[in-house]
């Protein structure tokens, strides 16, 4: 019953792929697992809502220390006030990951001797005022640093600096309590020379205890810029090895992408092995670390690109327009309203996955918008074989495809092998092992006299 319900459901998604758009038809199949951001030890998320030259960011840490440790310092263009800072919801980027992580996906193969009149799939594309802080105004004018604003949100003590010199501005950062890695003179000095600012922030420990949350909430800033980046540089000083950072990109024209570093999709629509399945997470892993050494280990990878009306397959609902509101889309023209997903709406998903280190990205990521809106998406996939075998030896063409199948998986195991640099020894141990039926004398029979299967 199993398997005949399997096939059922085969054949319904098969009739869907038949019917829908030649774009959509290079999708299609049943969500198994993704590979989310949790698969990294350090992985940072950031969301950018931007349109025209307004910028909603929202930044998730992966901070792990003591809580009365954490100190964030991001350079921003502008002087930020109460009004444009606040603290997201922790979900909402747990939202966006499981919305675009990469996918492994599987299809069941029909019935060789009654095959259905379309093709299963296409395998060729396949905020209040603080009272003033106990701080030495004498010592600040002399080490060249103005606190610009001075406020609190939610956990958050936010102060916003402008500086004349770095070693200054280190300097004031450690006399007031932050802690400040060697280097950081140096990291700052670009920002300053650029005359951006410096957001900065620290823990009230009484509020964060008393709030219950169990980990640092995401902070959100909103601004006006025409300068469309992300400054990495500064997070590369605590760092002892490369770090993860994925970055969703909300748009209301199309695809986003790097311009100082190339912008390269990851390898997609692969057909691999069955046992896959059990493993996705180490193989996406193996897979996403050969491809950042063989590019380089300098370029941004392009995981998903979607319009937000929909998904193929769905590794989770897309985010409602409330869920937008919450990730800064700030140009929805009725958030309330419920979403009609049978048509393009006016926000577009891109996800980035960076991987960066000091000697690979000596600059900091800027991006540009762009009016592409065609679909793409990290996805992996299982195809089932047929395995009624007496079921598919009582036609020529069963048994054609029985002698395929061979072929098939060694040809998913050559894949398998070339993506991740695993052993292709050790990955055909592991193939299934298929049983030919063989042919009655009666069956050759009839084929060489009546044509008959």
């Amino acid at each position: 019953m199993n398997l005949i319900r399997s096939l059922w459901i085969a054949l319904i998604v098969s009739m869907f792929c038949a019917i829908a758009t030649p774009e959509a038809s290079a999708f299609c199949g049943f969500y198994v697992a993704k590979a989310d951001a949790q698969l990294y030890n350090q992985a940072s998320q950031v969301a950018i809502a931007r349109s025209g030259s307004q910028t909603v960011l929202t930044m998730a840490n992966d901070y792990q220390g003591e809580v009365r440790d954490f100190a964030m310092v991001v350079p921003v263009p502008v002087v930020l006030q109460p009004d444009q800072v606040q603290v997201a919801e922790p979900s909402i980027m747990a939202r966006l990951d499981a919305f675009s992580a990469p996918r492994l996906v599987e299809y069941f193969d029909p019935d060789p001797c009654a095959p259905p009149d379309f093709e299963i799939w296409d395998r060729s594309s396949a905020a209040a005022p603080l009272a003033e802080a106990p701080v030495q105004k004498s010592s600040s004018r002399a080490l060249g640093v103005t606190v610009e604003s001075q406020f609190s949100v939610g956990e958050y003590e936010i102060v916003v600096l402008s500086a004349r010199e770095s070693h200054g501005l280190a300097t004031w950062l450690r006399q007031n309590g932050y802690r400040m890695p060697a280097g950081a003179d140096r990291l700052l000095q670009p920002y300053i020379r650029q005359n951006l600012k410096f957001f900065v922030a620290k823990v009230n420990l009484e509020e964060y205890e008393s709030s219950g949350f169990q980990a640092l909430r995401p902070l959100q800033i909103q601004y006006e810029s025409p300068r469309f980046m992300l400054p990495i540089r500064l997070g590369m000083l605590n760092a002892t090895a490369a770090q993860d950072l994925i970055v969703y990109i909300l748009s209301p024209e199309g695809q986003a992408e790097v311009t100082n570093y190339r912008t390269v999709k990851i390898p997609s629509d692969a057909e691999l092995p069955l046992f896959v399945q059990d493993e996705f997470s180490g193989f996406y892993k193996a897979m996403f670390g050969k491809a950042y050494e063989r590019e380089g280990r300098n370029v941004a990878f392009l995981e998903y690109a979607w319009d937000m009306a929909g998904c193929d397959p769905c590794s989770a609902e897309p985010l409602t327009p409330a869920e937008l509101r919450q990730a800064g889309v700030f140009w929805l023209p009725n958030p309330n309203r419920a979403p009609d997903w049978s048509r393009p709406t006016s926000v577009f998903l891109t996800r980035l996955h960076i991987r960066y280190s000091r000697d690979r990205f000596p600059e900091d990521l800027s991006f540009q918008q762009t009016g592409n809106r065609s679909f793409f998406q990290g996805r992996y996939v299982l195809r089932h074989p047929f395995t009624e075998t007496t079921e598919t030896a009582r036609c020529p063409a069963g048994r054609q495809y029985q002698r395929e199948l061979p072929r098939r998986f060694e040809q998913q195991a050559q894949t398998l092998a070339q993506l991740t640099g695993w052993q292709l020894s050790d990955i055909r141990r592991r193939l299934p092992s298929i049983q030919i039926t063989p042919i009655s004398l009666w069956q050759r029979l009839w084929t060489a006299v009546w044509g008959l299967g």
